[in-house]
């Protein structure tokens, strides 16, 4: 995601937690590219029958952020992993809200292979996969943070590991064991056994 200076962004972050709402409007355009990226890529990955738009998804995620001014904003990427978060809350909440309508036929599907990605891989529900990374981040919650952090928020292995405070291998190392991880919790086979 990489786009603006992350001294800017974090400067403008460090006014709009002290009150200043000139920053958060110089803010928004700054990061909105970046979290277009994200949400589009997110997007990208879900059946063609679901109702959120990109741009619904950037404004709920920012509606949901200015609910809590006085965010100790660190960084740059500690916006993103916050951003990601609340992204994943959204779209968790809605695949939960068509199941609840539909009873079991509406779950959102979508890819887990950030590299596959609308390139007709395996794809998976949303809701088990969520399911998934929480019961993960029961055994090893840094695994499950890199998971959210790389596929929910589109995070770059650089910023990941500057938001876990940890090296680039470590969160690829993470990436490639909790993607292997996944992939066996959400197999048909091993769901049967669970």
């Amino acid at each position: 995601m990489p786009s603006t200076s992350s001294h800017q962004i974090t400067r403008l972050l460090h006014a709009w937690c002290n009150g200043s709402p000139e920053a958060l409007d110089e803010l928004v355009p700054l990061v909105y590219e970046d979290l277009h990226r994200a949400a589009r890529r997110q997007m990208a990955r879900e059946n063609s029958g679901h109702t959120l738009q990109t741009t619904a998804l950037i404004n709920e995620v920012y509606l949901r952020l200015v609910q809590f001014p006085g965010v100790d904003w660190q960084s740059r990427a500690h916006f993103f992993a916050v951003c990601s978060k609340v992204m994943r809350q959204i779209l968790t909440d809605l695949a939960r809200a068509r199941l609840a309508q539909k009873r079991g036929g509406g779950a959102i599907r979508l890819e887990f292979d950030e590299a596959r990605a609308g390139s007709g891989g395996r794809s998976f529900d949303l809701l088990a996969l969520d399911e998934a990374v929480v019961r993960l981040g029961e055994f090893d919650p840094r695994k499950s943070r890199v998971v959210e952090l790389r596929f929910f928020g589109g995070l770059s292995v650089e910023e990941t590991a500057e938001v876990l405070k940890v090296s680039q291998e470590t969160v690829q190392r993470d990436w490639r064991m909790a993607k292997v991880w996944l992939l066996r919790e959400l197999s048909p086979e091993h769901r049967h056994d669970a």
